[in-house]
């Protein structure tokens, strides 16, 4: 398996840097072998990308087209602290929230002691945060938030090629996303089907309940993030396909071969 150069449904907006180099290091066995063992078979056929039914036409998401997806496998789940921990043990890699020196923490997040922080014009929930990143999710002080069975956050699209071309995958193409999303159910808005979530009882996915940015409910049982595998898989076997986003990255961080 190899990462195979492909526009990928995670690449930011701004023009992507050069894929940083991952110090050299021989290629560990054990890696592929969970890759291939916690993995689900995508099968290919004509996916569907978009929608005839947007809800932030701003976002891009119509009209709906259809593309012809070949069959691959997708990692179960999302990239967790676990696994990002033994991938910079094992190659010393640093990301780039570490070299900046700093990253965006939502503002509920910031530990009081921080005293007044700088916050993203038009969306003040995004507090720049000195020190922040994927060891200490909030700043200095908060490494305990650092959940090992949790999505790793603070990491740029760089940080997620590099993690996939170690563990010997690459990141989806976003028409690959979303026929993975679907789970096989065709032109549906969510991967198990019609139902939306809601504030009163239906929580299929970790998404905010409640009154944003200033209160949350709580109701699917998390105020952050969820583990990575959490709530119920699609029809594909793939958890968290949508929801459990938080920090600066989200759950579009998953592998596939």
């Amino acid at each position: 398996m190899s990462l195979e150069n492909k526009k990928s449904n995670c690449c930011p907006k701004r023009k992507p840097q050069e894929l940083k180099l991952v110090p050299q290091v021989s290629f560990e066995l054990g890696a592929r072998q969970r890759l291939l063992g916690d993995a689900r078979l995508v099968p290919g056929g004509t996916g569907l990308v978009g929608t005839n039914r947007p809800q932030i036409p701003n976002d891009g998401e119509s009209p709906l087209r259809k593309t012809q997806v070949k069959a691959f496998h997708m990692a179960v789940a999302t990239v967790t602290n676990e696994d990002f921990t033994r991938f910079t043990s094992e190659t010393g890699y640093i990301t780039e929230a570490e070299e900046f020196g700093w990253s965006f923490v939502f503002h509920n997040q910031v530990p009081d002691y921080y005293g007044a922080t700088e916050a993203v014009p038009g969306i003040d929930w995004w507090r720049k945060v000195e020190g922040a990143n994927w060891r200490a999710p909030n700043g200095p002080g908060t490494e305990a938030d650092c959940f090992m069975d949790h999505p790793v956050v603070q990491v740029s699209w760089n940080d997620a090629r590099a993690y996939a071309a170690w563990v010997g995958g690459r990141l989806p193409t976003e028409a690959e996303w979303e026929h993975a999303a679907r789970g096989g159910m065709g032109d549906v808005p969510f991967p198990w089907g019609e139902i939306e979530p809601d504030d009163v009882g239906c929580t299929p996915c970790n998404i905010w309940q409640g009154r944003f940015p200033k209160f949350n409910t709580r109701l699917d049982g998390y105020e952050t993030t969820a583990p990575a595998k959490s709530f119920r898989p699609n029809g594909y076997g793939l958890y968290n396909m949508v929801g459990n986003v938080w920090e600066w990255t989200s759950d579009t961080y998953r592998i596939r071969s």
